[in-house]
């Protein structure tokens, strides 16, 4: 672990004990009035209307696309 993640554990620790709430917060798929999740509207390309905040995760939900092998 490097010294930077060190120092980011220790502001996300500390910032919970200040205010109360996460640092970072987990980003949140945005719903429609019935509940359904939004779509993203394509046209803007600076703001994701799909996610609470208008920014997707780097990463969805963890998981990472599997390489695929070339077949000889």
């Amino acid at each position: 672990m490097s010294d930077l993640d060190r120092f980011n554990e220790l502001v996300d620790d500390i910032w919970e004990m200040v205010f109360g709430t996460k640092r970072r917060p987990d980003p949140k798929r945005a719903r429609t009035k019935k509940g359904r999740y939004k779509a993203d509207d394509p046209t803007t390309k600076d703001y994701n209307e799909a996610y609470v905040g208008g920014k997707a995760p780097k990463e969805l939900l963890g998981l990472k696309k599997k390489k695929t092998r070339k077949k000889k």
